[in-house]
């Protein structure tokens, strides 16, 4: 087995050399002078490493479904009311699955946090509760459902994917109910893996693979380079904590199941019995159909235009 920093044990030097403030103090800089979300990805992107923003940034294939989304957003008009007497604050508050949330929106679950940052999905778990909004853990998170759960006392719905071993899929819907979760919402449009073109080209693997383009690239990208090397290095805790992510990929896409249907999945929510959301909804047909199958929530979702190239744009699906 090839070594690498965190086998040499480098991080247990580096943690206590407090050095994250000098090279942070340049991206700290930028988020003070960032006005919208377009400057926060543009941070993001200056922070870093390229092989790790790209992975977050991309979309599958020639990224045609991605232009497709930010355009049809781009495309759709407000016809306002005129003196409607609004009087700020204004209330935004609502209800998603059934729980109260201040907020109309929320961060989508996302995979491996900490790979962006190392206090990954626990600052976003804060923001959330900070917020008063809704909190959404993916499968493959880098924190465990349990100290998330212990994090943030807000409404939280845990992202599952299909996998082939069904006492596996108990076992995290057991910790997911255990860890205070109010949802669970079934990810079907994840049941192959989108052909990434950009992390092909950036050689994208988990951890990296230390050839000299990413280590030319780790020092341009001081800030995240030193978060990376003098933290522990991450697993995908929601499965399991004693799988680095490096051995957890060949199990991902070995448990990966494109044979579910619609029998397993009410299997599925006979052992959730709780709301319940199908995350991956294009179709209208669909969506009846998992209304008639027992789902109490419809999420129209193209996995973010990561996976199938060409599918819609979520919002030119809505009645």
């Amino acid at each position: 087995m090839a070594l690498n920093p965190h086998k040499l044990g480098v991080h247990k030097v580096l943690q206590y050399i407090p050095l994250n403030a000098i090279f942070d103090a340049p991206s700290k800089a930028r988020l003070r002078k960032a006005v919208n979300i377009a400057d926060l990805r543009l941070c993001a992107k200056a922070r870093a490493h390229k092989m790790v923003f790209d992975y977050l940034d991309a979309g599958a294939d020639d990224e045609i479904s991605l232009r497709r989304g930010k355009d049809a957003y781009s495309e759709l008009e407000m016809h306002f009311h005129i003196l409607s007497g609004l009087k700020p604050p204004l209330d935004l508050s609502t209800k998603i699955f059934g729980q109260d949330v201040k907020l109309p929106f929320f961060g989508c679950p996302t995979a491996g946090n900490r790979m962006f940052h190392w206090e990954g999905e626990s600052a976003a778990a804060k923001a959330a509760q900070h917020h008063g909004t809704l909190y959404g853990l993916s499968s493959l998170a880098t924190t465990g459902i349990t100290e998330i759960g212990k994090l943030t006392d807000g409404p939280k719905v845990f992202q599952l994917y299909v996998w082939k071993d069904r006492e596996l899929v108990k076992e995290v819907l057991a910790k997911a109910k255990e860890g205070g979760f109010h949802a669970m919402a079934l990810t079907v449009d994840f049941t192959w893996y989108g052909n990434r073109e950009r992390d092909i080209r950036n050689d994208f693997s988990i951890p990296p693979k230390y050839s000299l383009n990413q280590i030319i690239e780790a020092i341009r990208k001081p800030a995240w380079t030193y978060d990376f090397l003098s933290h522990e290095p991450y697993t995908y805790a929601c499965i399991n904590t004693d799988v680095p992510a490096d051995s957890l990929a060949a199990f991902v896409n070995s448990q990966l199941c494109p044979e579910f249907d619609w029998r397993d999945a009410e299997w599925l929510l006979g052992e959730w019995n709780m709301p319940s959301a199908v995350k991956g909804v294009c179709r209208p047909d669909d969506a009846i159909k998992a209304v008639e199958t027992g789902f109490t929530t419809m999420w129209v979702s193209n996995h973010g235009a990561r996976q199938l190239e060409t599918s819609p744009a979520t919002i030119d699906v809505l009645p």
